[in-house]
């Protein structure tokens, strides 16, 4: 089946589709059954990473699917210890090989971790590697415009894309401007909550009355019309395909800023300067 999900473009000249398969917590087996129906139903982005230990699964899956490499954007993740040069190299090597493959199409820092102060020399890696065409494209994941700064600031090179946590009741707008000035691209991850009762919103149930939608696929809306991608995970094909099929109709002006109006602040988010892989 053809990817019903536009391409949207990167800043180094990929194209990345805007809808990814989100794979944690799954563990190799389901990972790879989860997959391979996602690619048979449409998907053509799956999101991993080192941390989620699902790597081999997501390449087996990868392989037994029957399309070409070229057709497939996968994206991992690199932890902390791989803050490096050298090490970014190390690090991703031990990802291609439980992959399976021999690049990957986005690579990122999974978290800043400030405290032990070398994600500016993880970066450093990563624009390495891109430059070797071992990651076709290079970002970072869960990093504050703090954070964003200091690396622009110390190589003169923007990350291509920031995975953060955004959902309608952490919508992050201080990073979501920070990146449209910088031509970064928002993925948000969890963007159906986190078991937070979004799906129970009043506001979301009436526009997904209103729109004749489910409430996960108004969410999924909200986030995409506004140019962002997503990795939104399920492992069942009915709910992948539900996720996927959210690019044949669009919210009003009005419902978008009823779902803006959810917003409950930064703080609520988990705070990438403590927390990290």
């Amino acid at each position: 089946m053809t990817s019903t999900a536009p391409q949207l473009a990167l800043s180094g000249g990929t194209r990345m589709p805007q809808i990814a398969l989100g794979t944690w917590p799954l563990g190799d087996e389901e990972v790879e059954r989860a997959v391979l129906t996602a690619i048979e139903v449409g998907y053509r982005h799956v999101d991993t990473a080192e941390n989620y230990q699902n790597e081999p699964g997501v390449g087996r899956a990868v392989a037994a699917c029957g399309l070409p490499r070229e057709d497939l954007f996968v994206t991992t993740k690199l932890n902390a210890h791989w803050q490096g040069v050298a090490e970014a190299a190390e690090g991703l090597q031990h990802s291609l090989k439980r992959l399976g493959l021999d690049y990957v199409d986005l690579l990122l820092l999974h978290w800043p971790n400030p405290a032990r102060d070398r994600y500016v020399h993880g970066w450093q890696g990563l624009i390495a590697l891109r430059e070797k065409g071992l990651a076709r494209a290079i970002g970072v994941s869960n990093f504050k415009p703090k954070h964003l700064q200091r690396v622009i600031d110390a190589t003169g090179v923007t990350p291509e894309v920031n995975q953060i946590e955004r959902h309608p009741y952490l919508i992050r707008r201080s990073s979501v401007s920070f990146h449209r000035e910088h031509g970064i691209v928002t993925e948000g991850w969890s963007p159906l909550g986190r078991g937070n009762g979004l799906f129970e919103d009043s506001v979301v149930t009436s526009i997904a009355d209103e729109v004749g939608r489910t409430p996960s696929q108004v969410l999924l809306r909200w986030a995409v019309q506004e140019g962002h991608a997503v990795a939104v995970k399920s492992k069942r094909r009915e709910r992948q395909l539900e996720n996927l099929e959210v690019f044949d109709f669009a919210l009003t002006p009005t419902q978008l800023a009823a779902i803006d109006e959810l917003d409950t602040g930064d703080h609520n988010a988990v705070d990438s300067d403590v927390f990290g892989h």
